[in-house]
This record gives C-alpha cells, structure tokens and sequence, in this order.
C-alpha cells in the first residue's frame, strides 16, 4: 500500500465567514458545500475533488476538551479498497484506527499516529457514482459499511491518481 497524493485538508477556524471570504478571496476557490455556522468546503475551480479544504468553525473561545484553532487533519489517497482494506489492518494492528466513515465521495479511515495527530486515508468513489452515493446516506457522512462497499466495488478498481486520471 502507498498513499498516492494528498487529497484534501481539514482546518479547525475561528470565524467561519472570514475563513471562507480568504479562500475564495486569494485562492480562487469555490464553495461546494456550507454547513452555516459550522462548516464550509472548498475546491479548486476545476478539481475533480469533492473538496480540497474543509474548514470546521470552533468558536472564539478554548474550552477544555475542544480543539485549537490549526489543523485538524490531513487525508491521503489509497487507489483501491484493496489498498484500504489492507491500511485498516495495519491501523487496527497499530491500535491507530479511531474511526471509519463514508462521505458518499469517499470510504474514509481516521487514525492517530504516535503523537496524536489525526490524519485520514480514503478511498475515492468514482465520480460517475458520487450522485447515487449521495442518495443511499441520510447526511454527508454516515458510518461506513464495509459489506455494502466491497459488494458495489471490485477491490482492485483503481479511481483518482492510482487510475493515472484525476477522476
């Protein structure tokens, strides 16, 4: 397994209005989608990403047990959910693996390394499924079921970088 190019990043924000005018502002980027108050996500203007920024709004303030404003974690790409399936063990085998969702665009692992830090490994959905994806979840990220995946996908079908495509 290699990750094969970094997918999107996650920042926790105070102030998401301001975050969001920055962005699209001095990157050019577009709102795909806005959660009023909590969230946005953004993209590049011709990314076949679902979003190449998500912003997480956590207030002005620092309670004990929220998290600071910086990053909050970073996703890397897998080309097959072979490539998935074999991370999760190795995850699972580490005692890393803290959560597994399914974003309709994406079958995503959370893990923490030895410090701490969250990061994400997922696996793209082919874009030309994005839409039917979207209509089987009740939100944008719901529990991920392994069963339903490996039963609607060939592991060895590569999507993204690993297929030599964006898509």
């Amino acid at each position: 397994m290699a990750v094969r190019r970094l997918n999107h990043a996650v920042l926790y924000v105070n102030g998401l209005q301001r975050e969001v005018e920055f962005y699209t502002r001095t990157l050019g980027m577009e709102v795909r989608l806005e959660i009023p108050g909590r969230a946005a996500f953004l993209r590049s203007p011709g990314s076949v990403n679902d979003h190449d920024l998500g912003l997480f709004d956590i207030g002005a303030g620092h309670a004990s047990g929220r998290p600071e404003v910086g990053l909050y974690h970073l996703a890397w790409e897998v080309g097959t959910l072979a490539e998935l399936v074999q991370t999760r063990r190795k995850l699972l085998d580490a005692g890393a693996l803290v959560g597994e969702s399914d974003h309709g665009v994406s079958k995503s692992l959370y893990a923490k390394d030895p410090s701490g830090i969250e990061f994400e490994v997922l696996w793209r959905v082919p874009a030309q499924d994005w839409e039917s994806e979207f209509a089987q979840g009740d939100g944008y990220t719901v529990p991920l079921d392994w069963n339903r995946t490996l039963a609607r996908w060939d592991t060895g079908l590569q999507t993204g970088a690993a297929a030599g495509s964006p898509t």
